[in-house]
């Protein structure tokens, strides 16, 4: 099985692409006074006030739960994990290679009320287990990650 949460990680790249010409339009068309945003008898401050708190929010959400693109598979030997982290500063790109028959099972754990979700994967050597640093799986939606703990349930040892 193969997946990844490239539609995901396009989409937020696109909203926040929008949001930023949209504000950048604004303020371009305030500060040279051809335009003047008063919608709902709000003046054009207040509107920036809106702009400028929408655009914030749409670049920081994916850092604060923070997302990553995601490529997982289990087609070979190995399970495969590769990931970096999405949003307007990008990560290092980073991969998780486990054989199948080492592996030791994960661990799942949520922080910020369930809007973040991580997984931990462990897999077992010769001198004990190995826990890996985690993964943020935010950015996938239900069914991918449904898919990936089937997946790795499918590998984990019998207890």
């Amino acid at each position: 099985m193969k997946l990844d949460n490239s539609k995901t990680i396009i989409s937020s790249k696109i909203k926040l692409f929008a949001v930023t010409v949209f504000f950048s339009a604004h303020i371009i068309l305030s500060a040279t006074k051809l335009f003047e945003l008063t919608l709902f008898g709000w003046s054009s401050m207040v509107w920036t006030i809106i702009f400028v708190s929408i655009w914030i929010f749409i670049v920081l959400l994916p850092m604060i739960l923070n997302y990553q693109f995601i490529s997982y598979s289990d087609d070979d030997e190995f399970i495969v994990f590769r990931y970096f982290k999405s949003g307007i500063f990008g990560g290092r790109k980073n991969s998780i290679e486990i054989e199948k028959k080492t592996f030791a099972g994960y661990k799942t754990e949520k922080q910020l009320m369930g809007l973040s979700l991580s997984i931990t994967l462990y897999q077992n050597l010769e001198k004990g287990i190995a826990k890996y640093p985690p993964i943020y799986i935010s950015a996938l939606n239900k069914e991918q990650r449904a898919m990936i703990f089937r997946s790795l349930n499918q590998y984990s040892p019998k207890s």
